[in-house]
């Protein structure tokens, strides 16, 4: 995904499929300067990781 689409959906009050490595994600936070995304994976929101947003993937 490019960092672009992802900013979109980041600040989009619509609900979008973000899969990391086939996992759904939820868009936590976006790092513009360094495209990098904080994902929540799973239901779990202790569950983040940090991520370039080139590895994210809508459905």
């Amino acid at each position: 995904m490019d960092l672009e689409r992802a900013i979109n959906i980041f600040k989009s009050e619509d609900t979008y499929k973000v899969k990391l490595e086939g996992e759904p994600v939820w868009i936590e936070e976006i790092d513009r300067e360094n495209g990098m995304a904080t994902v929540q994976v799973g239901s779990r929101p202790t569950n983040t990781i940090t991520v370039s947003v080139q590895r994210l993937e809508e459905e």
